[in-house]
């Protein structure tokens, strides 16, 4: 009787490995959260990054085609002489937040900028081309 009582006590685990192997968890845990947790934001400034590209892409044809540069981006947008529909979509004036390109001329050079992740114009976390 007394074997069998040692057996049973034996057999699950005690309190100190369980704590332990949590612990273990939470640390491993903590680690991928930190080494993967901007991973949507990183995306989506690259995914701005290539609309940047685009814009400018499509600034350069509208030249072309047009003879002048555009004055607004939304006339990227619009049909160019015969086509049905203009060099971008409605929607690609937006970057990956949302919040809607900055298009300015001076001195007959341009910039295209989006306000980034805080949504603000003229902050550190602006994207530009």
């Amino acid at each position: 009787m007394k074997v069998k009582n040692r057996k049973l006590r034996r057999a699950g685990f005690t309190l100190v490995e369980l704590l332990l192997v949590i612990t273990i968890l939470g640390i491993l845990g903590t680690v991928v959260v930190m080494n993967f947790g901007d991973v949507g934001g990183d995306a989506r400034k690259e995914t701005t990054r290539q609309s940047i590209l685009a814009i400018d892409q499509a600034v350069t044809v509208y030249n072309t085609k047009v003879g002048h540069m555009p004055k607004d981006i939304s006339d990227l947008t619009k049909p160019i002489n015969d086509s049905k529909q203009g060099l971008l979509k409605s929607k690609d004036v937006n970057d990956a937040w949302g919040n809607p390109f900055e298009f300015k001329m001076e001195d007959g050079s341009y910039t295209i900028r989006s306000a980034g992740p805080d949504g603000q114009m003229n902050t550190e976390d602006d994207i530009t081309n």
